[in-house]
């Protein structure tokens, strides 16, 4: 995947396989623009096909990982320097434009974290709001820092969650408390969050990389080809029924048994070692 400064966010890898993606325009709570989610969709699709690429962190700089979109980027649309991609310059000035432009783009976003097969990694450093708020609920792992503060609020403005983020709070809350959350416009902090379930661990800001660092490389170092499946049929299982969430991870089970991670693993718990993975993938670099 290429590295680099892009539309609003720069791309850094690190080992053992970690893809940062750090949102840099703190001056604007690093809010989304079109040409920003598509140069971010570019890069996950990038990262989706390089085999030095195991686990995806999105994080932000200054006091907000994203506070929504940056309504001016939407009514000022140009030509970004470092742009991955073409700008197509799509409007919301008619009704199948936003319909358009909510599915091809801003649900396509969510859509392409949630489809990576790789593991991702939500670093809240500071306000998710709306559109920041569905991004990082799209990640596998979210890991806030204490001074953080989440919410949707969208019908503060009398819009809607329309990035999917009503299902991805759904998912999370259950229906009772996804309809209180919403309906009263709430923006809660890091341990409120936690305690919801929003979240997976909350830490100290200044310890946000490092915890994120430590989490990052245990799941690089992990199985990746077992890991990968096991992130899509758990996904999966959430949407079919028990008998077909038993057929689909037996399906999967038909790859992962018979791969060499798999004889490595079973090796490892004899020999009464720790087990070295992802040899395949040494193979490749």
């Amino acid at each position: 995947m290429q590295t680099g400064q892009f539309t609003g966010f720069e791309v850094s890898l690190t080992e053992p396989g970690i893809a940062w993606i750090e949102f840099n325009e703190p001056e604007k709570l690093n809010g989304m623009s079109s040409a920003k989610k598509r140069d971010l969709i570019e890069t996950l699709t990038q990262a989706q096909m390089d085999n030095r690429v195991r686990v995806v962190v999105f994080i932000g700089q200054g006091r907000g990982f994203c506070a929504g979109d940056d309504l001016k980027a939407y009514s000022h649309a140009q030509q970004e320097t470092n742009a991955l991609v073409p700008p197509i310059f799509p409007g919301h000035d008619s009704g199948i434009g936003t319909y358009d432009g909510l599915r091809i783009i801003s649900q396509g976003l969510n859509r392409a974290i949630r489809d990576l097969d790789k593991l991702t990694i939500a670093a809240i450093n500071g306000i998710a709001i709306q559109t920041g708020l569905s991004l990082a609920l799209a990640c596998d792992f979210k890991i806030a820092a204490e001074e953080a503060r989440l919410g949707s609020a969208t019908l503060r403005f009398g819009l809607l969650p329309d990035e999917g983020g009503q299902y991805l709070l759904l998912q999370h809350l259950g229906l009772t408390r996804t309809l209180d959350f919403v309906m009263r416009k709430r923006i809660v902090s890091a341990a409120e969050a936690l305690e919801m379930g929003l979240v997976n661990d909350v830490v100290p800001g200044d310890e946000l990389r490092s915890a994120v660092t430590a989490l990052a490389t245990e799941l690089a170092n992990g199985p990746q080809v077992s890991m990968r499946l096991l992130k899509r049929s758990v996904y999966q299982a959430a949407e079919l029924t028990f008998e077909q969430a038993c057929d689909e991870i037996a399906a999967k089970t038909a790859i992962s048994d018979h791969h060499p991670d798999a004889r490595e693993g079973v090796a490892a718990f004899r020999e009464k070692r720790t087990p070295k993975f992802n040899a395949w993938l040494e193979e490749k670099k």
